[in-house]
């Protein structure tokens, strides 16, 4: 995955918390409408298999903190290093920047083609710990997206942990798949879509909500090197068959069974499933990556989820 030299980077679509830490925020992983995090369910569901969260005295899964509180943006460094592509192709953060503008540009364009307005809203850069409008959180989240502020949150070490907790492959399309992800779960808000969102199973609402984000950051790759931003051209120069390589084996390893397998006890519960099987993963964001057309990913309107 290589980016366009002569494009320009928007900063304004990132918050960079990190330098003022995690602000003593505590740790709560968070939910409702898409909230946690592509793998925020992996601390889900194990903590919640030994007691640590949700019902028995384990605390309410939704908070209701202020966004931000105790903690600073401070985008300057970012802003002075991310001018273009150029930058994108040698700063890792530069890159992230040049991946939300692109996500963010193609979904403005669709939405319009639509005759609808689509919302930009920042990713939140962080470490250790940020508090947002779905209350406090740690790193140890994952990635997530917050329906009640509309912004997207990472502690950016996730991506070193997917590849040495996960056995993932990484690299810098590993991260916009995640980043796409989440960005899925705001058109979702912005479609009124997080409302079905709920309940556990593998026919279940919370499946079929981050299995249609899957596949909606396969649509998004299907159009990245094709899809101009505010600088009139397009950030991606291509998407590589090694870059979707690299997105599904990551697919691979965030699936409710491989997760209930690997890391809660090795028993497959189907019950508590929220995100859908590491196939069905596969599947949606491929159909999202053939395709290109989001009405494709109705996942609510379809009894074969795969």
């Amino acid at each position: 995955m290589e980016f366009n030299d002569d494009a320009g980077l928007d900063t304004s679509q990132v918050e960079d918390m990190r330098s003022s830490g995690g602000g003593g925020v505590g740790g709560r992983v968070l939910a409702g409408g898409g909230g946690l995090g592509i793998v925020g369910l992996i601390i889900y569901f194990v903590m919640s298999q030994f007691g640590g969260i949700g019902g028995g005295g384990g605390g309410s899964l939704i908070g209701l903190g202020d966004v931000g509180s105790g903690q600073q943006v401070d985008n300057a460094k970012i802003s002075e290093q991310c001018k273009t592509g150029k930058d994108a192709n040698s700063n890792h953060d530069c890159a992230l920047v040049a991946v939300i503008n692109s996500v963010q540009g193609y979904w403005q364009d669709q939405f319009a083609r639509s005759g609808k307005t689509y919302k930009k809203v920042p990713t939140n850069f962080f470490n250790g710990g940020v508090s947002t409008g779905c209350g406090s959180a740690t790193s140890d989240t994952g990635p997530f997206y917050c329906p009640a502020d509309s912004e997207v949150y990472v502690d950016l070490s996730f991506f070193q942990e997917l590849q040495s907790k996960f056995g993932a492959q990484g690299g810098t399309f590993v991260e916009a798949y995640v980043l796409a992800h989440e960005y899925g779960h705001h058109v979702q808000n912005l479609l009124g879509t997080s409302r079905k969102g709920t309940g556990t199973g593998p026919t279940s609402g919370s499946v079929r909500l981050e299995l249609q984000a899957d596949c909606y950051a396969g649509v998004w790759a299907n159009h990245a090197s094709t899809t101009p931003t505010e600088s009139g051209k397009p950030l991606i120069t291509d998407v590589t068959q090694d870059d979707i390589n690299s997105a599904l084996d990551t697919a691979s390893r965030i699936g409710d069974d491989y997760i209930q397998e690997n890391l809660g006890g090795g028993q497959v519960d189907r019950s508590k499933f929220t995100h859908g099987t590491s196939a069905q993963r596969k599947k949606w964001f491929t159909t999202g990556f053939q395709t290109g057309e989001p009405p494709r990913c109705d996942t609510f309107g379809t009894n074969n989820l795969g």
